[in-house]
């Protein structure tokens, strides 16, 4: 499901910029014209389906007698973290008007009118459509109506932003390495140091996901997040601060963003907030050489001193001063979570003077290591940095700290990007709880997946149902044709075996019905209020056998649509049974595809029941008393006295060393069809580009 929504908005993308070279090509206008233009329907489209998420949610609250009828107010949309849209500003609104050469005054004229609704745009929305032609501007409206767009959720405005930041960087427009953070690394920062209340520090900005995402965590826990917090930003850049402010506006929320040279961070603190900030979320530029050391020296924000100057009076890696700078931030209580260069953790020379000492505050608190392939444009490793300013002076923490290696966890979402699933970063998150000693949170957590896995087998029955129905009908239709009389019968014996599997399927899910119903006795037999880990433990043994059935029956799901498709092209190809007035082909086609469809549906199911079984077993497996212990190849509590034996390296591999070889009784084939799945896809994605490219090659040379 991730692969397809990801590939829908990579076809999105791809559109997208066809449109971005006409424009680079036809019009005049460089990239830096068309780029804020292009992002301001971006916001529109956005805004708009944030919009109307909130009325639906309003119009709830109203049937259920939890809001008054009155007139909306921009406020009820806020509290939703959506803006009030005016008529004239809504997507559908301007998609439908009269193209008759207006188009470009009608976008201008919503974004005037949303600044008015909301003052912290204003003067931060493009407002130059005019210069468009219509047919370009109908062409994108069109264009952000796709299905990726209209159901896209988490950061999609700072996706987008980092694919064009790629493409205009191919050009030799931006580069400086800097790019866009993925939302499961960000989420990670935000699980680990929980941003809940008072200053949240970004001095990095970009487009603002680290906000978005921390407003996330805070309005799960039932909090209003401009209530709990303010936001503080830098961004050099005058454009991508502007796309900050309107990345929180689209979701209800306002910051300071301080832009252009009074927020370089090397030289200033434009919000001054040394030691003021409650919480510091960063993914900084990597390996910045160019940053003068006469400038820096005396900065208060670095009492560690310099890193290392080279010949040309420049701070030979930037990486040092960044985290000085994020640790001067924290008020005493403070915590940072930061995205580091893998190369910073064992750096040697006066860098590693430089991190001795920040590791004798005893404010590093976790190292998490992440492998390649997780940056949308950069194959990098990288390593999450995490201080917390309260443990300086908790006499039993100060010394120790979480030593995590998290390079073998991980999502394949193409062949060229990976990342974490929502269950990982909760997995991650609840080692670092049991760290922290909150084993309580940890049972929790195993007790949420168990269930989510029995509410998940409850729901299976309607997509099996589903699914019999569609094999049945498939069946109904080719049955006249497969029971006609024949000497030599080839059809003969894939029937029986289509309609012996039917029968199977059949059974097999009226028994899975009736382990559900068991399973859900049990589950239900075991509610005391709060249960036990040991009792959870249980739970869980008792849930494989339902997951194992799950696991079989999908199996057989994929065989009886190999049987149906088997039956076809025996009839069609042996029997020529195109020719013959008992097919009807597309009738059978359209039933096919109809059980296709279905099939993918029920083994969804059945693998989402599987799916959270697995997640609880990955945690209790590895932590099955709900305490923290070390796990070779994962995970280890390092103290102070080892990391000075190490040099004051702090990279996680050196200490958690590998893990063991096993052999997995329980390889999940599945998952290893899926991800060849997506490398043959994107093989054949290069190749088709290849092709292209070597075509219009052969063609500019006359060949």
């Amino acid at each position: 499901m991730i692969a397809d929504h990801f590939a829908g908005l990579e076809q999105f993308e791809a559109d997208l910029w066809k449109i971005a070279d006409d424009l680079r090509a036809n019009s005049g206008l460089a990239s830096n014209e068309y780029f804020m233009p292009i992002m301001g329907l971006l916001f529109l489209r956005h805004a708009s389906n944030r919009y109307y998420e909130a009325l639906a949610a309003i119009q709830a609250d109203k049937l259920a007698g939890r809001m008054p009828e009155r007139p909306l107010a921009d406020a009820d949309f806020l509290r939703r973290r959506a803006m009030f849209l005016p008529e004239v500003a809504r997507f559908d609104a301007l998609l439908a008007m009269p193209k008759d050469g207006q188009l470009g005054g009608a976008l201008t004229h919503a974004m005037e009118e949303v600044e008015k609704h909301f003052p912290p745009l204003a003067g931060q929305l493009p407002k130059d459509y005019a210069r468009f032609d219509d047919d370009i501007l109908e062409r994108m409206l069109r264009l952000f109506d796709s299905e990726a767009l209209r159901t896209a959720s988490g950061d999609v405005f700072g996706r987008i932003y980092e694919y064009f930041l790629a493409e205009f960087s191919k050009q030799g427009a931006h580069d400086n390495g800097e790019f866009f953070t993925p939302p499961s690394i960000v989420q990670t920062l935000v699980n680990v140091i929980e941003p809940d209340h008072g200053i949240v520090f970004d001095p990095a900005c970009g487009s603002g996901g680290m906000f978005v995402q921390s407003s996330h965590f805070i309005e799960d826990a039932g909090e209003d997040t401009m209530n709990r917090v303010t936001f503080f930003g830098h961004e050099k850049n005058e454009t991508t601060a502007k796309l900050a402010q309107i990345n929180l506006a689209v979701h209800g929320l306002e910051g300071k963003i301080r832009s252009g040279n009074e927020a370089i961070t090397y030289y200033k603190d434009p919000h001054e907030l040394l030691g003021k900030c409650d919480f510091v979320m960063a993914n900084p530029p990597f390996n910045v050489d160019e940053v003068d050391a006469e400038k820096v020296k005396h900065d208060p924000r670095l009492p560690f001193g310099l890193p290392g100057v080279n010949k040309a009076k420049k701070v030979s890696n930037a990486n040092y001063l960044w985290l000085s700078y994020f640790y001067s931030y924290l008020n005493e209580n403070g915590r940072a979570g930061v995205v580091m260069s893998s190369q910073a953790s064992s750096a040697g020379r006066d860098e590693a003077i430089v991190r001795q000492k920040l590791v004798e505050t005893g404010a590093v608190d976790v190292m998490i290591d992440i492998r390649g392939n997780f940056f949308y444009t950069r194959t990098v490793p990288c390593q999450l940095w995490f201080f917390d300013r309260a443990k300086e002076r908790d006499n039993e923490r100060r010394d120790q700290m979480l030593m995590l290696d998290a390079r073998g966890i991980y999502r394949k979402v193409t062949r060229a990007i990976y990342d974490f699933s929502p269950e990982q970063q909760k997995n991650l998150a609840a080692i670092v709880w049991l760290y922290r000693g909150q084993s309580q949170r940890f049972v929790a957590l195993i007790e949420s997946y168990l269930a989510t896995s029995l509410q998940h087998a409850h729901a299976m029955a309607v997509p099996l149902e589903a699914f019999e129905q569609a094999l049945t009908k498939l069946i109904a239709i080719m049955t006249p044709f497969a029971r006609a009389p024949r000497e030599a019968d080839p059809l003969n014996d894939a029937w029986v075996e289509l309609e012996g599997s039917k029968a199977l399927v059949a059974d097999d899910a009226v028994s899975l019905g009736w382990e559900v119903l068991d399973r859900t006795r049990e589950w239900s037999a075991t509610q005391d209020g709060q249960r036990s880990n040991s009792r959870l433990q249980s739970a869980r043994w008792a849930l494989h056998p339902l997951a194992e059935r799950c696991r079989d029956l999908s199996r057989q799901l994929d065989q009886a649509v190999k049987l149906a498709g088997r039956v076809v092209d025996v009839a069609v190809k042996e029997l020529a049974a195109k020719d013959c007035e008992l097919w009807p082909s597309a009738e059978i086609n359209r039933a096919r595809k109809a059980l296709e469809t279905a099939r993918a549906a029920a083994v969804e199911a059945l693998r989402q029941t599987r799916y959270f079984v697995k997640q609880a077993d990955w945690l209790h497996e590895r932590f099955p008393e709900a305490e923290f212990r070390n796990i070779e190849g994962l995970v280890k509590r390092v103290y102070r006295s080892e990391i000075a034996a190490h040099d004051w390296s702090l990279t996680p591999g050196r200490y958690v060393g590998v893990a063991p070889q096993e052999v997995d009784e329980d390889f999940d084939f599945e998952e290893a069809l899926r991800s060849i799945h997506i490398d043959l896809k994107g093989l054949n994605e290069e190749a088709v580009e290849l092709a292209a490219k070597i075509a219009r090659n052969f063609e500019e040379l006359g060949v």
